[in-house]
Parts: C-alpha cells; structure tokens; sequence
C-alpha cells in the first residue's frame, strides 16, 4: 500500500452498504487498487495508505471521488474547501500523483487541483498549516512525518469548482434529440461488451429493485458484483441512475429513456416522498438507523438531540458530521 499517496478527500461511498469508493483515475501517475472504508478519527494531517481513485470516463480528467492519494479528510474540512478555508493540502509522495486540472466529485461537490508543486519541509508555515487545515505548524509536519518520511513534500493548491454536474443531468427528462444520443451511447456500451448486452437489462432491473445491495442485484443477473458495479457507474455517468446508501434507483433521465423505448416497466405505484430536504449520503448503517427511527428528512433530525442522534446504534463519527454539516446548509441544527 506504500506506493498509492497519502491524501484523500472522503466522502459516503456509492453505495454504503459496501463502503467502498475508489478505484484508479486512468492518469499515469496512478495506481489500481481496492476501495477502502472511512476513517473518521483521523487527524488532519496524518497519513493513512489508501487505493487510488478511479476516472470517470477513460482519458477523463475527473475522479469520481476526491482523492489526492490517501490520507482522509473529514466532512467538516471538505465544507471548508468548499468555503475556500481550506485551499491546499501538504503530503509526501515519491513523485507528483496528480496533474493540474484534475477536478474530484465529493460529497459538496467538484475539487479542482490547481497546483501541484515540491516544496522543502523547512519552508512550511503556520500560514500555510492553517490554508490546510491543520491545527498548528507542528501538527501539519507531525503527520507529514508519521509516514514515508523520506520523501519529498508536495503542496497540492485546491479549489472548490462547483457543484457535481450529474446530480443537474439525472433530474433533466432529455427531449428526443438528446434521448437518441443517450440510446446511441447505450448501444454502443452493449456493443463494446464481452459478455454482451447489458445496459437495459441493468437500468429495468433498477427500476424494478430500487434501494437494493448490488450484490443482490448482481446475482439477478449473473454478473460478479465488481463488474456490475463497474457498469452501474456508466450509466450513473450518464444521468441515468442514481447511487443510494444502499443500492441504487433509476433516475428520472432514466426513466425516460426506458419509457421511450417502450421498455415494460412496474406497475407498482411509486411512494410520494416526504416533503422536506432528503438525508445526505450517511453510509448504510447510519441511514438503516435513521430509517429505522422513522427519520428520512433533515427536518425530522431536527427534532432530535445530537446526543439521540449519536446514541443510534450504525450512526458514527463520520454519519455524525456529514448531518452537522448538511443541516448547517438547511438552516437546521439538533435539537438544544
């Protein structure tokens, strides 16, 4: 685990049953490997050998995750880049692991990396520790040097990009035009595939078995759950699904182009969803629990103590802060 980087900007997986997230960006300075759960007690600063993320799209410049090679940051420091507090990052790499441009999906959006750059340790600041969002200088060169002391620093310059342009895309119903463009792309996924088609059979039964773990899904369909997962993000690509705590769930994009096709769909009548502003990504244990307690909206958390939210057994450190900092942008907090 040496060899992948030491930085990651965390974020709930695309489906928290499994917690697993990244895989690797189809960039050169990067390496494969396996997804990894979060770490919500890891201090700002401290190294953590995590697997490299994955593209989006081969050749892209956008991970599907934020990840800068390893090292965790908390919710409440990804808010801060958002909020351009937090607009660099210090870790030590054997060599440069991401190129400039490179923008990340995380849970509040796009990060852009705007500079990547080898810095001597000496040279750091207590200016610099704060821009990182360390608690002091020392703290910043503390977990610079519980890892891979060795190697050099690298100062990653940061920057909020904006929101995740898919969440806009899948709620988009496409007009004809883009509809034939959508199916002409699915066609040729289905063409592209060595075990054959795929992509309809994926979104119907989706749509069929919203909110259900992909292992299960996978097993419908005689797939391994890896590769099912690997296809559920194409399509996820194109707006047409969307990544639950648990499982997934057709979007309205995809719906869409289900029904253009004429695709036989379920009859079931859909649940009307309660008004009020939806549960972030929580994992899913946290969102089990929740569920479980009748609490499906941040208002509803509202009328709970943060101690009652806490004392829910799968609600963690990291489920925790992700409702701190959801309820914040709502204009909520817990009840006093």
């Amino acid at each position: 685990m040496a060899e992948r980087g030491q930085f990651v900007i965390a974020l709930v997986s695309e489906e928290g049953d499994q917690a697993d997230r990244l895989q690797k960006p189809e960039h050169p300075t990067s390496k494969s490997g396996r997804h990894e759960r979060f770490l919500s007690q890891q201090a700002p600063g401290a190294p953590r050998s995590t697997p490299s993320p994955r593209s989006a799209d081969p050749g892209s410049d956008t991970l599907e995750c934020g990840e800068l090679g390893g090292v965790q940051i908390r919710p409440a420091e990804l808010a801060s880049i958002r909020a351009g507090d937090i607009d660099v990052a210090f870790r030590r790499w054997d060599r440069p692991r991401l190129k400039v441009g490179t923008r990340m999906r995380t849970a509040v959006g796009l990060v852009e990396v705007t500079s990547v750059d080898r810095v001597p340790v000496e040279s750091l600041t207590a200016a610099d520790a704060g821009r990182a969002g360390a608690a002091s200088l020392a703290a910043l060169r503390h977990g610079l040097d519980r890892l891979h002391a060795d190697r050099p620093v690298y100062r990653i310059g940061l920057r909020y990009a904006g929101a995740d342009p898919r969440h806009e895309l899948r709620e988009t119903v496409p007009d004809a035009a883009e509809i034939a463009a959508v199916v002409a792309g699915l066609d040729r996924l289905d063409r592209a595939s060595p075990t054959g088609p795929w992509t309809r059979a994926t979104l119907l039964l989706i749509d069929e078995l919203p909110a259900t773990r992909a292992p299960d899904l996978a097993q419908r369909i005689g797939r391994d759950t890896p590769s099912f997962k690997q296809n559920v993000r194409k399509l996820k690509e194109r707006g047409l699904t969307e990544s639950l705590d648990i499982g997934y769930r057709l979007s309205a994009r995809g719906a869409a182009v289900l029904d253009h096709e004429g695709h036989p769909r379920p009859a079931q009548v859909r649940p009307v969803p309660e008004p009020g502003t939806p549960l972030p990504h929580l994992g899913a244990p946290a969102t089990r629990a929740l569920t479980a307690h009748g609490v499906v909206r941040l208002e509803q958390v509202a009328e709970l103590s943060e101690a009652e939210v806490q004392a829910l057994h799968g609600v963690g450190p990291y489920a925790l802060g992700r409702l701190r900092t959801a309820m914040a942008e709502a204009g909520l907090a817990f009840r006093a």
